[in-house]
């Protein structure tokens, strides 16, 4: 199983997604927002908020919560920005972060303290993002429709480099040019993804000792509460030593 699909089983079993669903319906809630803002509130015509709805209705987001936040988008007099930061976490552990901001004074000062206080610095651009290679993700969730062999043969016939399943989920990578392939094939067979988007995933990781590797998990953990903080990428190897440890919490 590749690191990224381990720590987001981590992250599902420990129920970060439902301990913070608050937390992460403002952030869906903000991409909806700034997608409508950018390319109008017609989902057929906005590609980027047919996405972010999608995504919202995966985790469960009410449909009138999902419409306010289309509707906030004439309202709603803040700008906001895309921004990235790279740096490094605890032993060098390499961190992308992508941001949605309406004060980028707020959210530099805010993402440096962060990484100050929890040993880590940030670099210029360009330090990190080499290190990664973005791809599609879609988590899927196994349900009695799925025939696991059936799916596969579709999945990669419509693109998927590679097949996960674990803990009730199916993860499934893509290259980038055969995201909208992929998408479009599930909605072909009526099958809901939990969330699908492009992400940032490293192409090598560094496994570390337990309590260091635990160091750095705190960095981006906390860096993933941040209001401004929409994903976070890392490349710190979930070892099976560190699996059982952060199991045990």
């Amino acid at each position: 199983m590749s690191g990224h699909s381990k720590w987001s089983t981590i992250k599902r079993k420990k129920g970060a997604l439902d301990a913070k669903r608050s937390k992460m319906f403002s952030k869906l809630s903000k991409e909806i927002t700034v997608a409508a803002k950018l390319g109008g509130a017609d989902e057929e015509a906005n590609s980027r908020l047919r996405l972010a709805v999608q995504n919202a209705k995966g985790q469960n987001m009410p449909k009138d919560v999902i419409q306010r936040a289309i509707n906030k988008a004439d309202k709603d007099s803040s700008n906001f920005e895309e921004m990235t930061f790279e740096g490094y976490g605890p032993e060098g552990i390499a961190i992308f972060v992508e941001c949605l901001s309406d004060n980028n004074n707020r959210t530099v000062g805010s993402v440096r303290s962060i990484f100050s206080k929890h040993n880590g610095h940030l670099g210029t651009n360009g330090s990190v993002a080499f290190l990664f290679e973005t791809k599609g993700v879609f988590v899927v969730p196994v349900t009695d429709k799925i025939d696991m062999d059936e799916f596969e043969l579709e999945m990669i016939d419509a693109g998927a480099e590679e097949l996960e399943e674990n803990d009730g989920f199916i993860e499934i990578t893509s290259a980038m040019e055969d995201f909208g392939n992929i998408s479009k094939k599930l909605e072909e067979l009526s099958i809901d993804a939990e969330s699908q988007g492009l992400q940032r995933i490293p192409t090598t990781t560094t496994a570390l000792d337990v309590e260091d590797a635990k160091k750095v998990l705190r960095l981006i953990e906390r860096l993933e509460e941040d209001d401004d903080v929409q994903n976070v990428y890392h490349n710190l190897e979930i070892t099976p030593e560190l699996e059982k440890a952060l199991s045990e919490e």
